[in-house]
């Protein structure tokens, strides 16, 4: 093991360690300051109050092993700062369920708090041709506070399930992380490892049955540390890692989100109104359990990482081909209507349909 990588599994394992001790002093702390989500409607997963005060063990877990590894950063110092703004955000919005203009208006906030701070995308690689592409002072803002809040919008609505918001930061995390470090970028992939870390931390507790949720705190968290590490210092040297890289490996909760975008856009919804729409929960109706669900979505999820990185390293044909399998996987758990008859949470519905044909036949003979 070169001294390298122990300078990068140092800050993982920290970060792991941090959020394993906290989360389960954060359940208890849960009740006490009105931190549960109690289930109101069917979108909901679980039957009775959980708490949701996860997020802070794993913005603890970021915290403390970035200020023991990579406080003389001056980037890391200004995302240390914007990953607070955005997890009190997220858990003001956990005990309080601010409305979605005023939670959208927060993390517009923090996305430009990073921008003022000097994280930014000023340019990409021209993909087409030699050269870079050069942003001007309005299309730099736009695209950086852009792209950061969706991110964090992208990972925050594919928390539906035990376990999937964790497991998918962390395999986005690493896969980014990976990608930085092939081209030589330390800083980013030792961030990257530490945000993995503290979401691989929680996920023991919060994979189903799940003791614990993560709640808009650490779900937001996670999203908007990914964005902004993947754009901090020296990275944004190669359109790579900035852009195309998180964008891949994150192409479960992006398609996620674009798609529940378009259907409230065309039912003339608002598009922070919540359904049971979204690709889990319809592969959750197909008939697969919690965890197979998850565990399936995991695979795409590492499907789309392993593309990122044979992107990055040039394997055109191999990482075309596999972004179709990708698609492939998506359209066969969404096209799946052999079982119909089971809700979202996974409890058998009756089929009046079905039940009147057997009666019918019943009578007939």
């Amino acid at each position: 093991m070169t001294a390298t990588s122990l300078e990068l599994w140092g800050p993982f394992l920290v970060a792991m360690a941090v959020a394993l001790v906290i989360t389960p002093i954060s359940i208890k702390v849960a009740p006490k300051i009105g931190a549960m989500d109690v289930p109101k409607d069917e979108r909901r997963m679980h039957n009775k109050a959980m708490p949701r005060f996860g997020g802070v063990a794993i913005y603890a877990g970021i915290m403390v092993s970035l200020a023991g590894f990579a406080l003389d950063d001056v980037g890391v110092i200004s995302i240390m700062i914007g990953c607070t703004m955005i997890y009190i955000l997220g858990l003001i919005d956990d005990i309080k369920n601010l409305k979605p203009i005023v939670k959208f208006g927060g993390q517009m906030v923090c996305a430009i708090a990073l921008f003022v701070q000097g994280i930014r995308i000023e340019f990409i690689t021209n993909y087409f041709g030699e050269g870079s592409m050069v942003f001007g002072d309005i299309a730099c803002f736009l695209i950086t506070v852009l792209w950061i809040v969706a991110i964090t919008n992208a990972v925050n609505l594919i928390d539906g399930l035990d376990g999937l918001a964790a497991g998918i930061g962390a395999i986005s995390a690493l896969c980014i992380g990976y990608v930085a470090y092939i081209h030589g970028q330390y800083i980013p992939t030792l961030a990257m490892m530490v945000v993995a870390g503290a979401a691989l931390g929680f996920l023991p507790y919060n994979f189903h049955p799940a003791k614990t949720f993560m709640g808009d705190g650490g779900s937001q968290l996670l999203g908007f540390s990914i964005a902004a590490f993947s754009i901090l210092g020296t990275v944004k040297s190669t359109t790579i890692v900035v852009v195309i890289i998180p964008a891949l490996v994150l192409g479960l909760p992006i398609f996620d989100t674009l798609m529940a975008i378009i259907r409230r856009t065309l039912r003339r919804q608002s598009i922070g109104t919540a359904d049971k729409e979204h690709l889990h929960h319809r592969i959750m109706r197909a008939g697969y359990g919690q965890r197979r669900a998850v565990m399936l979505m995991y695979c795409i999820s590492g499907i789309m990482g392993i593309v990122a990185v044979l992107y990055s390293r040039g394997f055109t044909v191999e990482y075309i081909g596999l972004l179709a399998v990708a698609a492939m996987l998506i359209y066969v758990l969404l096209s799946d209507t052999s079982n119909r008859s089971v809700n979202v949470r996974g409890v058998k519905i009756p089929n009046e349909k079905k039940e009147l044909k057997e009666k019918e036949s019943k009578n007939g003979k």
